[in-house]
């Protein structure tokens, strides 16, 4: 691997512009990849130098970094026709940054490196696409130690906190309760503020009234000023809320670890998905607590 390793990112959409920016900005040489033309054309217009397939981006990279929406579109984008598994990889590292299947991941990397010798780390995040253009975002990793140590200089370009958390599939695992705390408050966040507005307080104070209490926290500051202005733009989509929700559901059934809170996330991210609001942001649930048309 060169002192400076050539960048592959595949999945072009939201949080991968927000990568692919910060990584041309640090320097780096990205080539990369999206199902859709569009992405790449909006890709290379901040520098990223488009390829044909997952295949080709691995050719032309030492670090390939991943981010699409599914276990099913990790899969596809490696194994697939054009894959990144169909290129050479032995002393290259494959940084999955999706959310996936825990038991999935760790087939995958066994079967990568089996079938092309490159290692794998699940290294999910927390952030959403401005921390991604940023370089702000938290990173937690699954790996081998060599592995992680590869990957770490760019890694410190993208995360203000990057954290080892253990063999490949942890880094999974940790992303799992990030979303049983993030996407419980999205709902907890929405309830408050749609009380404090019926009492006819302004909450637009409300993050720096709680700010040095136990209430305070960075969700609370990023959401309440998106909730005042009902700005459902969608930073992420509540239909990968409730897929994670879902995925979070599977693993606590299969632990036996009872899961409460989430389920109830669950049913009314369902239930926007149910009247039509899969695109807008997870913030928008907001909208089933107001006496407003949703």
């Amino acid at each position: 691997m060169t002192a400076t390793p050539a960048i592959g990112f595949i999945g072009l959409g939201l949080m991968g512009q927000g990568f692919t920016k910060r990584l041309v900005e640090s320097g780096f040489k990205v080539t990369g990849y999206d199902l859709v033309a569009d992405k790449v054309k909006a890709a290379a217009a901040q520098g990223v130098v488009g390829a044909a397939s997952p295949a080709a981006v691995a050719a032309a990279s030492d670090i390939v970094l991943v981010c699409v929406t599914s276990t099913d579109a990790v899969q596809e984008a490696v194994f697939g026709e054009d894959g990144i598994a169909e290129a050479p990889g032995r002393g290259k590292v494959l940084v999955d940054h999706s959310t996936t299947e825990i038991e999935a991941t760790k087939q995958f990397a066994a079967d990568l490196a089996e079938d092309s010798g490159m290692k794998w780390v699940d290294a999910p995040v927390s952030g959403g696409p401005g921390a991604a253009a940023a370089g702000t975002l938290a990173i937690m990793a699954g790996g081998e130690v060599d592995a992680i140590r590869r990957i770490q200089p760019v890694m410190a370009r993208l995360a203000s906190k990057f954290t080892h958390m253990g063999e490949v599939g942890a880094g999974q695992v940790t992303k799992m309760i990030n979303q049983v705390l993030v996407l419980t408050n999205y709902c907890v966040i929405a309830e408050a503020i749609g009380l404090g507005e019926k009492c006819g307080i302004d909450v637009a104070k409300i993050p720096e009234a709680l700010a040095t209490g136990h209430a305070g926290s960075n969700l609370l500051k990023d959401v309440t000023p998106r909730l005042v202005a009902r700005d459902f733009a969608p930073r992420g989509y509540v239909r990968q809320v409730l897929k994670d929700l879902d995925m979070v559901h599977d693993l606590a059934k299969e632990m036996k670890a009872p899961t409460p809170m989430v389920s109830q996330a669950a049913t009314l991210y369902r239930l926007m998905v149910a009247r039509g609001h899969s695109e807008l942001d997870a913030c928008a649930v907001m909208r089933l607590y107001l006496d407003e048309p949703v």
